[in-house]
């Protein structure tokens, strides 16, 4: 794990990254052109920084290039975020992940060179929806348009079961890619492994074989 960040923006997201990733363990530098939001979270991260992310010379000026990721977390300034990329990526900073407000904005900066695009409030919404309509589905990430990961509380008929007599593979083309118990996680589960009351499956599928198996659990 990349153990120095960078976040340049410290609107709500930002702030959340940054200290987030503090709390683990990690170097985390905070930039912002707003003097307050530096004041504000100063204390929180390892170092914050007051500075113009489209200057290019403030930013060489701070070693930007040093650290393993930088997150752009701009918000609503579209032009700045993409200034500020392209900038970052011209000063040769290694991984780059940037915050999208909606697909188009994502299309360019993936034009441009990001590394990695985030779109958090979609994804948010994504996760609300999914946990409304399926409340036994505890997490989901969008892998790639057609593909996810699902955390799914073991209903009541696979408990005693195994994961060969289940054999969720060949019913719903969906593979277990973990198996949670309480604080414990069976990261590399054999096909002999039985399920208890209270597990989680992890499991990673097509969107339609993962909404089938929610359906038929």
């Amino acid at each position: 794990m990349a153990k120095q960040f960078a976040v340049v923006g410290l609107g709500r997201f930002g702030t959340s990254v940054a200290r987030t990733l503090y709390d683990m363990g990690c170097d985390v530098l905070g930039i912002d052109s707003d003097e307050d939001r530096i004041q504000d979270i100063a204390d929180l991260v390892t170092h914050a920084v007051t500075a113009d992310s489209t200057d290019e010379n403030a930013l060489k000026s701070i070693g930007i290039r040093n650290f393993d990721v930088v997150i752009v977390a701009i918000g609503n300034d579209v032009k700045n975020s993409i200034l500020t990329t392209l900038i970052l990526k011209e000063l040769g900073v290694r991984f780059l992940v940037v915050k999208a407000q909606d697909e188009l904005h994502g299309k360019v900066l993936e034009k441009i060179g990001a590394d990695k695009v985030v779109y958090p409030e979609r994804d948010m919404g994504y996760r609300v929806a999914h946990n409304l309509i399926s409340p036994n589905i505890l997490d989901y990430i969008e892998l790639a348009p057609d593909y996810s990961i699902y955390e799914l509380q073991a209903p009541a008929k696979f408990i005693g079961k195994s994961l060969e007599q289940l054999d969720l593979r060949r019913r719903y083309g969906v593979n277990v890619m973990a198996i949670k118990h309480g604080k414990d996680i069976n990261i590399s589960p054999i096909a002999t492994d039985l399920l208890h009351e209270g597990d989680v499956l992890v499991v990673v599928g097509k969107n339609d074989d993962l909404d089938e198996l929610d359906q038929n659990r």
